[in-house]
C-alpha cells in the first residue's frame, strides 16, 4: 500500500489547469487547478487539492463533500440560507445537492473529498 504525501499544500506549485466552472456568474470566469490524489481503496470517490480564482460561479455538483480551506477566503450562499463567510483554517461538510453561489473574494485553495453517488 503506498502513502501519498503532498508537502507543503498551501504553497504546492505543481497544480494543473482544470479549466472553469460549469456555470460562471462573473465574467472573465475564475480558473481551477488543482491535482487529483487517487486514494486507493476510495473510488469512486475523489479526492485532491483544488484551488480558485477569484470571481462568483455557481455550485451544481450534486455529490457531498468534505473541504478544509488551506488558503483564501470566500462567500458561499446557499440557495435557501444566509452567506457563508468561509477563509483558511475552516473545515467544511456540504450535504448531497447543496446549491448556491460560491464568491471566491481571495484565491481559495483546499483539499477536498467528493462522495461518489
Amino acid at each position: 500500500m503506498r502513502i501519498t504525501v503532498l508537502k507543503n499544500t498551501a504553497t504546492l506549485t505543481d497544480l494543473q489547469p482544470q479549466g472553469g466552472p460549469a456555470r460562471p456568474v462573473t465574467q472573465p470566469p475564475c480558473a481551477f487547478s488543482g491535482i487529483d490524489v487517487d486514494l486507493a481503496g476510495a473510488a469512486p470517490h475523489q479526492t485532491g487539492i483544488w484551488e480558485c480564482t477569484p470571481g462568483k460561479f455557481e455550485r451544481v455538483l450534486p455529490n457531498a463533500e468534505v473541504m478544509h480551506i488551506l488558503t483564501g477566503a470566500c462567500i458561499f450562499t446557499p440557495t435557501e440560507g444566509e452567506p457563508l463567510h468561509i477563509q483558511a483554517g475552516d473545515t467544511l461538510f456540504f450535504p448531497a445537492h447543496t446549491t448556491g453561489v460560491w464568491h471566491i473574494t481571495e484565491t481559495l485553495r483546499k483539499v477536498f473529498f467528493i462522495v461518489a453517488q
